[in-house]
C-alpha cells in the first residue's frame, strides 16, 4: 500500500509486475513464442524477481547453482528444455526446477520464505513450519543428501536469526527517539499516510499498542519510504532491503550476497547509522533546551513529498475524521485475490 498510493510513474516497477503481469500465462511463456521450452529458462523469472526488496535473480545468478546454469544452459545434453519439468534431468537447478517442481504452477508451494520475505522474527524451527522445511529438503535431495540440505537450511535460519537481532536493535533505537519526542519530524507533524492516519510508520501491530504510537490497539502503521524521519527510513531499508538480501542469499546458496553485498555487513552499517543519528538528535535536543529553541517542523513535512491527490490527504480533506478503513470496511482492492495454496490445483 505504501507504493500504490504514489504517482503511477513513480511506481512503474511495482505496478508492472503486481497487476496483470502476475495473472497472465504469456508473462512467462512469451506471447510470440508461447512455448514451455522458453518458460523453463531461469531468465523468465528475471523480469520481476530481482531488485532491492526481492533479490531472487541476483542471489541465484551468482550462486554456485546459477553459475552452473549460466555456463551450461546452451548445451542441450546438460539442459534439455524440450522435456517437461517432471522429466527434467539438469546438471544444475533452474528457478523452475525447484519452485515449480514437476510442473506445478503454484510457486509458493515450494518456498521457505515463511513470513514476509524473511523480514519477520519467526521461529523457523517451530512445528508450524515443519512441513514446509521437509518439502524443501525433498527437493534438494534430488541432487544432495538430506543431511546436506538440512545443514544449509539451518545455516539460513541462523543467518536470519542474527539479522533479526540487528533489526530489533535498529528499531529500538528509532522507538526510543520517538517516545522521547526527538524523532524529527514526529508522526503528528507529517502528512497523513495512505490510510488517512497519523500512525508511527514502525508501529507493528500489537508490539507498539500505546496511544503514543498512534492508531487503534492492534493496528499497524505503514512503512514509509518518503516523508518520514531519517531514522525511520534507515529502519525500513535495514529490514526491507538488507535483511531480505540475507534471507534470499542464504536460501539460494549465494553466501557472498548474504554477507558482503549489503547483507549482514549492510545491516551493521545501517545500525551504526541509526545509533549515530540518535546520538546527534539527543545532543541537539539538549543544546536547544539550554538556549531556549522550540523547533517547529517545516511546512513541507505536513504537505508531504507527493501530490494532494494521493489517498491519505484526499481522505482528510474530503472525509474529515474518516480513514480508508471507515470508507472501505472490506476494501477488495487491498486483496490479492489469490486462492490459498492448498486449494490451487496442479496444472498438467
Amino acid at each position: 500500500a505504501w507504493s500504490i498510493e504514489r504517482p503511477p510513474g513513480d511506481t512503474a516497477g511495482c505496478t508492472f509486475c503486481h497487476t496483470s503481469a502476475e495473472e497472465r500465462c504469456n508473462t512467462c511463456h512469451q506471447r510470440h513464442q508461447f512455448t514451455p521450452a522458453v518458460a523453463r529458462h531461469s531468465e523468465q523469472c528475471k523480469a520481476c524477481h530481482w531488485g532491492k526488496d526481492h533479490r531472487d535473480w541476483e542471489a541465484y545468478d551468482i550462486s554456485i547453482h546459477g553459475v552452473v546454469y549460466q555456463v551450461n544452459k546452451w548445451n542441450p545434453t546438460e539442459f534439455d528444455f524440450s522435456k517437461k519439468l517432471a522429466d527434467a534431468d539438469y546438471v544444475g537447478p533452474t528457478c523452475q526446477y525447484c519452485h515449480m517442481r514437476g510442473g506445478h504452477h503454484n510457486v509458493q508451494r515450494l518456498s521457505t520464505v515463511y513470513t514476509s520475505m524473511g523480514m519477520s522474527n519467526a521461529d523457523r524451527g517451530a512445528p508450524l513450519w515443519k512441513e514446509k522445511r521437509d518439502t524443501w529438503v525433498s527437493v534438494c535431495d534430488d541432487c544432495h543428501s538430506p543431511r546436506f540440505a538440512r545443514e544449509n537450511l539451518q545455516a539460513m535460519d541462523e543467518a536470519c536469526k542474527d539479522a533479526g537481532l540487528k533489526y530489533t536493535e535498529t528499531f529500538k533505537v528509532a522507538e526510543n527517539l520517538m517516545l522521547a519526542g526527538m524523532d524529527e519530524p514526529m508522526p503528528k507533524d507529517l502528512a497523513p499516510d495512505w490510510s488517512g492516519q497519523h500512525i508511527w510508520s514502525l508501529k507493528i501491530g500489537a508490539y507498539h499498542d500505546g496511544p503514543e504510537y498512534g492508531g487503534q490497539p492492534g493496528e499497524s502503521g505503514e512503512f514509509r519510504m518518503s516523508n518520514c524521519s531519517a531514522v525511520e527510513r534507515i529502519c525500513f531499508e535495514s529490514v526491507g532491503y538488507w535483511q531480505t538480501y540475507i534471507m534470499k542469499g542464504m536460501a539460494h546458496g549465494s553466501w557472498n550476497d548474504a554477507t558482503y553485498c549489503d547483507g549482514s555487513f549492510g545491516m551493521d552499517r545501517w545500525l551504526v547509522k541509526a545509533k549515530t543519528f540518535a546520538e546527534e538528535a539527543i545532543r541537539l535536543s539538549e543544546i536547544e533546551k539550554k538556549v531556549g529553541i522550540n523547533w517547529v517542523p517545516q511546512e513541507f513535512w505536513k504537505k508531504g513529498d507527493w501530490l494532494d491527490e494521493l489517498t491519505g490527504p484526499r481522505i482528510v480533506k474530503e472525509f474529515p475524521g474518516k480513514t480508508i478503513f471507515d470508507l472501505c470496511p472490506e476494501p477488495g482492492w487491498l486483496d490479492t485475490h489469490h486462492a490459498p495454496a492448498e486449494e490451487v490445483e496442479s496444472l498438467e
